[in-house]
């Protein structure tokens, strides 16, 4: 990129800049020259140096000293539309967090990356003139380099302090050249092709053009027989035409060779299934033309699609999409949770609508992400399917959002901004006048619940499509086959002899098997049989898992490791046992159990790889598999008709967990993965084995009962009150000093607990205590809860702590999570 072309002089205007950084407010900067529009990209000096921000509109330098100037406008269009900066605004607002750090995590990273500015000494500055000596200075620094200068680290390198104005002197002087290059943005993919320009429809015409150069009129009529177009590439080396064929085509100016863009397409390749038109069920019909009807409203209430599994949810979308997409012309985006269900979704999606589908996860490349990001903001993409941040796409006239497996956890963003992608899907389908759809077999508490109170609708699907009935579910007791010695042999205690069994007669009938367990590694710690030491990881307080096929432990919360110990490094006895079980035994136990099976393991250790999930589950889908296991990603969203057995390992994994949401994703997790089973002509049956057989949450999957389960789960969060009957705020303080973590938390609970008491009933205060994992990353962390009170009343509260809370002096940081999922 050359030189920016100056900018005609307008007048100074003013204007609000956010920033990523951690701070919860905004930057008024002067603009000398045209205004940029809300939403557009800015270089500004911040402290001694640059940062890309985003202007908010105009601003106000009231009060303000030495207001500086924009540094540059980035760009000529605004990367966020008006609707995306609202949004922004309201997750600000109501997550605590800085609006430059919400638009950070909306965009795609090479657009919130700094800019570079350039400068250039020109000719007459080669020659130098009279100027100040820090000018001088500077210029001499310039023209000492055969090309461009970067600022930034010019200015790092004479260490003079800010170094604009002089820059700016020397620039308005004729003596430098200044520019900016964008955020580096991934390279525009290209392929060369030869095109036609001449086409010579006159055979007479084209026997004189050619003569005797035949290989020249063969190249030529390949690329007519292509359309007119091919890449240079196929020419040369499968059609084996030499270069100089190719340019003598161009000197006869017949045919031009240049670059043409090839957007990185993820599912390149990938030819769209064909759609195979379905009819609709009666409840899906009467779903459908109520999600229809809605969209006449401005400004529809979000609906809840409550349907069991196997009961055409897909469906439903699929026929929403076609009406808003295809018939009224407006746009779409269709998130899940995992990043495992995006191929097969995606797969549905394109059977109906091709190329218009795009996808959007962290499993994509920098540069596939970007492609996709400016398809979508140009109208070629007219639905985007993805994980959490697909929610952002820069969409215009958004129709319908559809939240697939809304109750999901992962929905939830664990670092600033801690936004909950269901509850941020509500409020930009209301910002955008467009339909808001969470669909779940198992809906959060907090859904059902707005669904009780009439916030929202309620839509249901009580059966499977063609009537196929949920499978039969049945619990062992695993209580009683330890009692009964069950320990060696077949499963060696992993499975008990009634999973055994029905896995093998499912695997004798040629059908596939799902077995899950939520815990992934070999050993979940190792202990010393002689003094009782556990290996813990020396950042977290928790201990370390044992991976047989690494021979490591690791930590699953920091990804420490180390290599797993020969003897215990506090009494130095070799006697070491191996406790717990994770997914890596399992896989060994089934391997050996059933020697002849084909066996796949699905969980984060084997699906590292990009798009290693999509690999594993094709395998599945095409037969190739007989069992797969694995953890939770394998519980939600899929389905493969000749999977006719599902057997849970454990059901009491997490269920204990010092977390009010720990039955409820228990229940949840143990219904979803039940309905994998079942799904095809021939049936299916889920063999669930636990030590609780009389817990509530197992006793309503046991029956396909989401209405008895949020009954009961309902009635045990009233006291003490938990979310969804009240709302809750968790509130962090850590710190790598243990004695900071602590005097940190007690001042800010103390600081919020004289407000509440002035502000009077509404909400109130639970804590500080050490938070379950009291150590994370190699920082101590304290926490309280604020329960209870208004919206308006808590941001208030938790802005004014965030800005004036009195903590002590060192490495103390507090962060807000806001309707936590998880409290651990």
């Amino acid at each position: 990129m050359g030189p920016r072309q100056a900018r005609a002089p307008t007048g100074d205007a003013y204007v609000d800049v956010a920033l990523p950084l951690p701070l919860l407010r905004s930057f008024t900067y002067r603009v000398e020259g045209p205004t940029p529009e809300p939403g557009t990209r800015v270089l500004v000096p911040f402290r001694r140096t640059e940062r890309v921000g985003w202007v908010l509109g105009p601003g106000d330098p009231t009060g303000i000293r030495g207001v500086r100037s924009v540094l540059d406008v980035v760009e000529a269009e605004p990367s966020v539309a008006p609707e995306l900066l609202r949004l922004a605004a309201w997750i600000g607002e109501y997550y605590i967090a800085p609006v430059g750090v919400v638009l950070r995590s909306m965009l795609p990273s090479v657009l919130s990356d700094g800019s570079r500015e350039l400068v250039r000494a020109t000719e007459a500055g080669q020659r130098g003139a009279g100027i100040s000596p820090r000018a001088e200075r500077l210029l001499d620094a310039v023209a000492g380099h055969a090309g461009p200068v970067q600022i930034g680290p010019l200015r790092r390198r004479l260490d003079m302090g800010s170094i604009w104005p002089e820059v700016r002197a020397l620039v308005e002087a004729g003596l430098l050249e200044r520019w900016t290059e964008p955020p580096p943005a991934p390279p525009v993919r290209t392929r060369r092709v030869v095109e036609i320009t001449d086409p010579i429809q006159d055979l007479v015409l084209r026997d004189e053009v050619f003569g005797r150069a035949a290989r020249q009129r063969e190249c030529f009529e390949s690329l007519e027989a292509a359309g007119g177009t091919r890449a240079l590439a196929e020419l040369l080396e499968a059609e084996g035409f030499s270069r100089s064929v190719v340019t003598g085509l161009e000197e006869k100016a017949l045919v031009r060779v240049r670059d043409r863009e090839v957007l990185r397409d993820p599912f390149a390749g990938a030819e769209p299934p064909a759609a195979v038109p379905l009819t609709p069920t009666g409840p899906q019909r009467v779903a459908i033309d109520a999600l229809v009807g809605a969209l006449a409203d401005p400004r529809p209430r979000p609906f809840v699609l409550h349907g069991v599994t196997g009961s055409g949810k897909t469906l439903v979308y699929i026929e929403l999409l076609r009406e808003v997409v295809g018939e009224r012309g407006r746009s779409a985006i269709v998130l899940v949770p995992e990043i495992s269900l995006t191929p097969q979704t995606v797969s549905r999606f394109r059977a109906w609508f091709g190329d218009e589908v795009a996808v959007l996860h962290s499993g994509l490349s920098d540069g596939e992400r970007f492609d996709q990001w400016r398809q979508i903001r140009s109208g070629q993409k007219r639905i985007v399917v993805g994980a959490r941040s697909a929610l952002f796409a820069p969409l215009h006239d958004l129709g319908v959002i559809i939240v697939d497996e809304e109750h999901e956890g992962s929905y939830k963003q664990s670092e600033a901004p801690r936004y909950h992608a269901r509850d941020v899907a509500v409020m930009r389908a209301r910002l955008s006048g467009a339909l808001c759809v969470l669909g779940s077999a198992t809906p959060s508490l907090e859904s059902w619940r707005n669904a009780q109170r009439g916030k929202f609708g309620i839509l249901s699907l009580p059966s499977r499509v063609g009537g196929r009935p949920m499978p039969p579910v049945s619990l062992v007791d695993l209580r009683k086959e330890r009692g009964s010695g069950v320990g060696h042999g077949e499963g060696s205690g992993v499975l008990s002899p009634r999973l055994v069994d029905a896995v093998r007669d499912a695997l004798a009938r040629r059908e596939q098997c799902i077995l899950l367990l939520n815990r992934r590694g070999y050993s979940s710690f190792i202990q010393c049989r002689s003094c009782g030491e556990v290996r813990e990881c020396p950042q977290c307080s928790v201990s370390l898992t044992f991976h047989r096929r690494r021979g490591r432990l690791l930590c699953h919360h920091c990804r420490h490791e180390e290599e797993a110990p020969k003897r215990c490094e506090r009494c130095g006895s070799t006697e070491l046992g191996f406790h717990g079980m994770g997914t890596e035994q399992v896989e060994r136990v089934v391997t050996e159990t059933f020697p002849q099976a084909r066996v796949a393991r699905m969980d984060v250790d084997t699906t590292s790889g990009k798009w290693s999930h999509a690999e594993i589950l094709g395998r599945v889908e095409r037969r190739e598999v007989d069992i797969l296991l694995g953890t939770q990603m394998i519980a939600k969203g899929l389905d493969f008709p000749w999977v006719t057995l599902v057997g849970v390992v454990n059901a009491d994994v997490g269920l204990h967990l010092p977390d009010f949401r720990a039955s409820e994703r228990t229940f949840q997790l143990l219904s979803q993965v039940a309905g994998r089973a079942g799904r095809g002509d021939r049936g299916g049956e889920v063999i669930i084995q636990t030590s609780l057989p009389g817990h509530y949450a197992v006793q309503a999957a046991l029956s396909h009962d989401f209405e008895g389960f949020a009954e009961e789960e309902l009635t045990a969060r009233k006291s003490p009150p938990y979310p969804p009957l009240v709302r809750l705020v968790n509130v962090v303080l850590s710190s790598p000093v243990e004695e900071l973590a602590v005097s940190g938390a007690e001042s800010a609970a103390r600081w919020v607990g004289e407000r509440l008491g002035r502000a009077g009933a509404g909400a109130n205060l639970v804590g500080p205590a050490p938070a379950p994992i009291e150590r994370l990353h190699g920082r101590w962390r304290w926490h309280f809860f604020v329960r209870g009170g208004s919206v308006r009343e808590i941001t208030n509260l938790l802005t004014g702590l965030v800005e004036a809370a009195p903590l002590p002096s060192g490495d103390v940081r507090l962060a807000i999570d806001r309707d936590p999922v998880a409290l651990l």
